[in-house]
Parts: C-alpha cells; sequence; structure tokens
C-alpha cells in the first residue's frame, strides 16, 4: 500500500477553490438548508465505531441541486467514525472543478482519500473515504473491466492502536461485470490478517449471485424491516451494504438506512458496531 500522506489531496489548492464554490452552490441553490429528515445523529453507545456508506452521486440531491455543504452537513449530523463515498468528482467540470472529497474532508474536519475510476469532463470520476481516526497506507485497486473502469480502495485505518481495513466499493453494471469485480475483491482481501470492512453501493439485490458470493468469507449484517436503500424518496431496492469479515472480530450493536430523501438518490447506510 502507499503511504497516506500525499494522498490529503493537496488541501491548500482545493480549499482556495472553496469560497468560490460556495458562491456557485448558492447561485443554483437559493435556498440551502440541512435535509429535516437528518434531524440528528442517532444513539450510539459509548464505546462503538460507526462506519458509513453513502453514495451521493457526486453531491447533486434529489431536487437536481450539487451541493456538497448539504452533503457535509449530514454526514457531521450522522457522527461516523469512517465514510466510503460513492460517486466523487475530482476537478470535474459539472462539479466546479473542485476535489469533492477534499472539501467534504476539510468541512467535516476528517482525513480524505481519493480513488479514481476514469478521466471525466477534465478530471477524475470514482470514490472516496474519510476517516477520523489516522490513515496509515492506502491502496486503490483495479478491478476487472466493465462499461465503465472500477477500482476498490482500501485504507489501512488505526483504531485506537487496532489495525482495521475498509475498503469502499462501487460494482458496476452488468450481473457478470459486478460477479467479477467481486470475485477480485475477494481475491484482494483473502490474505488478510486484520479485520476488514467492506462499504459501498454493490448494485445487487440480497437474492443476488454477488451477494451469495460475497456471503461465503463475508458476514452480511440484518438491515432490520426498513432494509431498502434506493432510491431515496421512494426506496423500494436493497444495493447499499455495510460486510465484514472475520466475525469473531466484530460486535454488531446496530445497522440501518437513514430515512433521508433530499441530499442524494441513495440513503445513507449506518454500522454501528464494537472492535475486537
Amino acid at each position: 500500500m502507499n503511504r497516506a500522506g500525499p494522498l490529503l489531496l493537496g488541501l491548500a489548492v482545493v480549499l482556495a477553490c472553496v469560497d468560490e464554490r460556495q458562491d456557485l452552490e448558492s447561485q443554483s441553490d437559493p435556498n440551502p438548508s440541512t435535509p429535516e429528515a437528518a434531524n440528528e445523529a442517532p444513539v450510539r453507545e459509548p464505546g462503538t465505531l460507526r462506519i458509513l456508506a453513502y453514495n451521493i452521486r457526486h453531491g447533486e440531491g434529489m431536487d437536481s441541486v450539487i451541493n456538497l455543504k448539504r452533503v457535509a452537513e449530514l454526514i457531521s449530523e450522522l457522527e461516523p467514525d469512517i465514510v466510503t463515498l460513492q460517486e466523487i468528482d475530482s476537478a470535474v467540470e459539472r462539479t466546479f472543478a473542485v476535489n469533492q472529497v477534499a472539501v467534504l474532508g476539510e468541512l467535516t474536519g476528517m482525513h480524505a482519500l481519493f480513488g479514481g475510476f476514469f478521466d471525466y469532463q477534465g478530471g477524475r470520476y470514482g470514490m472516496g473515504l474519510l476517516s477520523r481516526y489516522p490513515i496509515l497506507a492506502y491502496e486503490n485497486h483495479r478491478l476487472p473491466d466493465g462499461l465503465e473502469p472500477r477500482t476498490a480502495l482500501a485504507a489501512r485505518i488505526d483504531v485506537d492502536g487496532t489495525e482495521l481495513v475498509v475498503v469502499g466499493i462501487h460494482l458496476y453494471a452488468t450481473h457478470e461485470e459486478r460477479m467479477a469485480q467481486a470475485r477480485r475483491v475477494i481475491d484482494l482481501l483473502q490474505d488478510e490478517a486484520a479485520p476488514v470492512i467492506l462499504a459501498g453501493d454493490c448494485n445487487s439485490t440480497p437474492d443476488s449471485e454477488v451477494m451469495a458470493l460475497f456471503a461465503g468469507p463475508w458476514q452480511i449484517p440484518d438491515k432490520g424491516d426498513d432494509n431498502f436503500t434506493f432510491p431515496s424518496d421512494t426506496p423500494d431496492r436493497e444495493i447499499d451494504y455495510i460486510i465484514y469479515r472475520p466475525a469473531d472480530r466484530f460486535v454488531i450493536i446496530d445497522h440501518w438506512p437513514v430515512d433521508e430523501p433530499l441530499v442524494s438518490d441513495h440513503r445513507p447506510l449506518i454500522l454501528d458496531l464494537q472492535l475486537r
């Protein structure tokens, strides 16, 4: 894995664009606000670690407004320790040419990583990861090609002296492509000695072959009765997941999608756990 320091993404350069970005956002959203559905962070037990998986659709909400500020406000209200973010732009024209994960890292006070998939509109499109804990190392693993290139963004994180590997994924697009990508992810992590969390948008329902493949080596916790994650305003399917291995390194406290219908087309997904 590469060392983490160089991937803190040139924050000084990015933040020079923040004022301009906020001006642009104000022009596109005359009434920016924190979504009412978020309210306050769900109650968490002492000593728990909170993981958030969230496909933010490059900051574009269900009102067709691109507003990173409300994404950051929602993340802050949910109080996660580690966040995997899908559909992230970096220096892309459609999102004002800013490094989105760097801006979100600055606005939330978290360490930030970007893992690019491919070049797009003058920049890069891919995934991001945020962490309140120190990032020791990272690697952006290329997955089998499909309609669009995909990667698995893996970060080794120091959680109060325990090493935890968190891997962000966004599988795409056909069943065959997702199966090949899932097999590659499983192969990449099969010899990892540290506890591992895999989180993101699998574009696969629980009864799919993709999730059956993951269910072999991985634990897939139940979300409860309100388990749908997409679309956020009228959810009717479960395609976002936070899974883990090995089972004996984790105690699961709670797991649920947040009822948030505006900020993105996906609902935020939370897993509260304790590390053994």
